[in-house]
């Protein structure tokens, strides 16, 4: 099946070329999408040197904007299947397989990455995860998350997703930020999408978003409810 894997990227030269050239070493027939999101670094150019399409914000418009605008490009590229992955060496290029799998044996149409279910049947898939994170934010962001969207999920705001094509032309992302993520399980209730959660492994090199970015979450979603 024709899959693409779209990367949105801000400021990450260090990682990008990596990230890039492990998903093409497991998965050679894949294209690899880069939306270099307004970086003033030299993300585009390592991008590039590795192999990936990049596409190019002029300026930082935020996750959710180049994850549409890369979903765009692929949709356009008759991808059958889409994966939605980090720049910054979070997730493992090997599960890509296990999250593409599911939708490969038509199982569902959307399959969303977890750190939180069993990974392997051992242990739960996340590494280093601030305390904070695991025990308040995170359990914070799942009832959010459902108060907005009506799905109770294990892991409300993981970045790993891979989508069916019939899924991703139905999910039109609107919430050019990280609220990006709590929308597109809503346009999943909405369409009556099936779904899976499938086990991931999480990397935390730094702490990431903390209590403003949820708030600013919480802003963004009020906004486009309401107004």
């Amino acid at each position: 099946m024709r899959v693409f894997v779209v990367i949105p990227a801000y400021n990450e030269a260090e990682k990008i070329g990596p990230v890039v050239r492990d998903i093409f070493s497991l998965y050679p027939d894949f294209q690899v999408v880069v939306v270099d999101d307004g970086s003033t670094d030299a993300t585009a150019a390592e991008a590039e040197a590795a192999g990936a399409k990049v596409l190019r914000h002029v300026l930082n418009r935020g996750q959710g904007a180049a994850l549409r605008t890369g979903t765009e490009f692929a949709l356009r590229g008759r991808a059958e299947i889409i994966v939605h992955f980090d720049a910054d060496g979070q997730f493992e290029t090997k599960e890509i397989a296990k999250i593409i799998e599911p939708l490969q044996k038509d199982e569902c149409q959307v399959v969303l990455g977890s750190r939180f279910l069993k990974n392997d049947g051992v242990s739960p898939g996340s590494s280093g995860i601030p305390w904070s994170k695991k025990f308040f934010l995170l359990p914070l962001g799942r009832l959010v998350n459902f108060f907005f969207t009506g799905l109770w999920l294990s892991d409300a705001h993981n970045g790993l997703r891979a989508l069916s094509r019939a899924a991703a032309e139905k999910i039109k992302i609107m919430q050019d930020r990280m609220a990006h993520n709590s929308e597109i399980i809503s346009t999943i209730r909405k369409n009556k999408l099936s779904f899976k959660e499938v086990p991931v492994t999480v990397y935390y090199h730094e702490y990431g978003q903390g209590l403003g970015g949820g708030v600013k979450i919480i802003r963004d979603l009020l906004i486009q409810k309401f107004f």
